[in-house]
Order: structure tokens, then sequence, then C-alpha cells
């Protein structure tokens, strides 16, 4: 990437059929979680018109009336009128559930069940990642919530949409809703908001016009800084022309399908494995977490303004296989002066990674829509989003 170019990032709001069936999966291992900490899940959803069909592996000693949290998780979000092609009362919700394969098992546990926090050094090595696979991490000092600017206004501008339906500030708006923010850099600084995309779903009485006037007046002026907006900038504002028919009645919604929204936005690469529905021992959510704890502790310690990390796993071995840092440029000492200290500070294996992060307590579904990453909203903060371990690392490294 050059110094000088346009980036733009997508959010999606609560609504969008993706962001529906994600949220039911995480409700479904909160639920699991909340009896059973160390119940194994894998939950994936579809959701279509009148349809949501729940299917996975999950082993677990606790019972989840699945039909009705499912029905619970849709009505939350807004869905509770039959009108809307799909609602919490009146749709069917199917599942399939199996355990988890005995073969993934033995390697993530070697028969070993860890019932609480005090894990030996043995405990923590003989507990093996759940599958193979790469996670990206990465932090950058541009923005309050150490996340790039693009998809931290995308995801502001979702959750500002959301808040005025919820409130009643304008009765016309449904659930379904996307935003997108394109920048322009200059020298790698975000210096002009170059195009602003809301698609708002609305009832089917509400006149274009209106809209715009509404989503300028009431979601984007308030989320993005007046400095980034001028005449230039271009703002559109359902561009199809009307947005009536939204959800999951029209377009089939699943889980694990807006990876990119749920971590950067597109800034930097993404291993491919998505995050909901899935216990920590599955290292695509948990080593991801992981990567973004250390990158922001190396980036709020002063090391460097920006920092990417990699990681990479096989099943069934604690240890991962590679870890790679990049700083862009920005590191006050050496990528690989940092991987030294992320090693030392550090432990990338899955059991520790799941102590040290508190992983296995419900957490999830607040998660499942305006991003994993980033989330200074929320009232509990992540694990991974602490900076507790910035001070230690700038002292290490000398700074």
């Amino acid at each position: 990437m050059s110094d000088n170019f346009i980036f733009s990032s997508e959010s999606v709001t609560e609504g969008h059929p993706d962001k529906v069936a994600d949220q039911i999966s995480d409700a479904v291992l909160d639920a699991i979680l909340h009896d059973d900490p160390m119940g194994r899940v894998a939950c994936e959803v579809m959701c279509s018109t009148g349809l949501v069909m729940v299917a996975g592996e999950i082993t677990t000693k606790t019972y989840i009336d699945i039909p009705k949290l499912a029905r619970e998780v849709i009505n939350e979000i807004g869905y509770t009128r039959a009108k809307y092609g799909f609602d919490g009362d009146t749709c069917s919700v199917l599942t399939a559930i199996d355990e988890q394969s005995g073969d993934i098992a033995q390697g993530v546990d070697n028969a070993l069940e860890i019932r609480d926090k005090n894990l030996t050094e043995a405990d923590i090595a003989k507990t093996g990642a759940g599958d193979q696979g790469m996670m990206f991490g990465y932090a950058t000092n541009e923005t309050k919530e150490f996340m790039p600017m693009p998809i931290a206004l995308a995801h502001a501008l979702a959750r500002q949409l959301t808040k005025i339906r919820k409130d009643g500030t304008i009765a016309y708006l449904r659930p379904d809703g996307k935003t997108q923010v394109s920048l322009r850099y200059e020298n790698r600084k975000a210096v002009h908001a170059d195009t602003i995309v809301i698609s708002t779903q609305h009832h089917p009485e509400a006149e274009l016009g209106q809209i715009r006037e509404d989503m300028i007046k009431n979601v984007i002026e308030p989320i993005i800084p007046a400095n980034l907006i001028d005449k230039d900038t271009r703002i559109f504002v359902n561009p199809t022309g009307r947005f009536v028919k939204g959800g999951p009645m029209a377009d089939t919604g699943l889980t694990g399908r807006k990876i990119i929204v749920d971590t950067y936005g597109g800034w930097i690469p993404h291993g491919g494995g998505a995050f909901s529905g899935k216990d920590p021992t599955k290292v695509d959510r948990s080593g991801a977490y992981m990567t973004r704890y250390a990158a922001k502790n190396i980036v709020a310690s002063g090391i460097a303004d920006e920092c990417q990390i990699q990681v990479a796993y096989a099943i069934g071995v604690a240890e991962p296989v590679s870890l790679n840092v990049n700083t862009f440029g920005t590191g006050k000492i050496s990528d690989e002066a940092i991987a030294k200290l992320l090693r030392e500070y550090f432990d990338f294996r899955p059991a520790a990674i799941i102590r040290d992060l508190d992983l296995r307590k419900p957490q999830y579904k607040a998660l499942a829509a305006y991003g994993h990453m980033g989330r200074i909203d929320l009232p509990n903060l992540p694990g991974w989003e602490r900076t507790d371990r910035a001070e230690v690392l700038r002292k290490a490294a000398g700074i």
C-alpha cells in the first residue's frame, strides 16, 4: 500500500441477515458457557424467510432450549412483526446438532479435562489447537479504539443507525442496514471522507428525500468528524432508491459470512476463519483475539504506531508453528525484536490464551454485531482489548 490512497470499509447492522445468524450462534455459545464453561461448541445458523436452521457439533453437560433462544434473539433485534417476512414468534426453528468429533477432541485435550483456571504447565502444553490455520491481529494509534479509521467509523455509523431506530428517533426504520466509509489518506494519514454510504431498510411509505435528510442529520453528522467532510464528499443514501424488503426475507443469512466486518475492515489480511458460534478451543477465535491483544499492547506501549501479528497453528499442537510481526516501518525497535518480546511476554498456546483472556465466560453475543475488535463501547471491556502489558513491554524495549 502506498502512502497516498483511498481505503473503504463497511459495517452492517444487527438486523442484517448474516448478523442475525451470528448473534443466534453466539447466543447459543453464551448459554452453554453460562452453565458449562468446558462445553465444546461449533454452532452454525442459516436463516431465510420464516425459517431458522441451527446445526453443528456441541458437546455439553447442560441443556439449552435452542428454538426459544433463537426466537428471543430475533425479537430483540427488532424482527417482531410477520409483515417483515421474518419474526421471532412465527418463524420455524429447526435443529440438527451432533457431538464434537472424537478425532478432533483427542487433539484438543488429549483425553484431558481441565475443570478450572488453575492450569499447570503440563496442562497448558497438553491442550492442543482445535484446528490448523493462521490468524491475524492488528492495532494502530490512528483512533481511540486502536482500529483503522475506516472500519471504526463504519461501525459507529451502523451502531448509530440502530440506536435511532430502537429509541424511536426515526419511526420508519427497520432492522436491516449497511454502512460504508471511504477515506482519502495522504502520507498514511486520513485527511478526507471521499464517500459515505448508508443503506437502511424502511417502511414502504417513507420517501427517499426524507430518508436522505434524516440519515445525514441523525447518523452521519453525529459520527463523522466535521474536518473530514466537505462539499466534495459523496454521500449515498439508499442508492437503489428503495429498501423495503430486507433481512432474512430478502437475503439468506449464514453464520460467519462477515469476517471482514468482524475484524479490521480489510485493512490487513484475514486468515479466513470466522468467530461466531465457536468455543475458545477453536483458534480461529482465540488466536485472533490473542494477536489483537498483543498488537494493541505493542502500540499502546509506544513501541510502534501500528502493528500486525500473524500466528499459525497445527491441529492438536499447542505451540504456534509460526509467529510473524510487521510494524510497517513504524517500530522504534526492529520487527524481529518485537517478535522476541511477544514470545517472552505472551503465551500463544490455546489453554494459556483461554486462561489469560478469560474466554470461558459468556460474552460473545454482544460481539456478534459491530465488530469483535475495538469494542470500547461495551460496558465490560473484552480481555483482548486491555492494555495492561503496555508498560512492561515499553520498559523491556528500552524506550
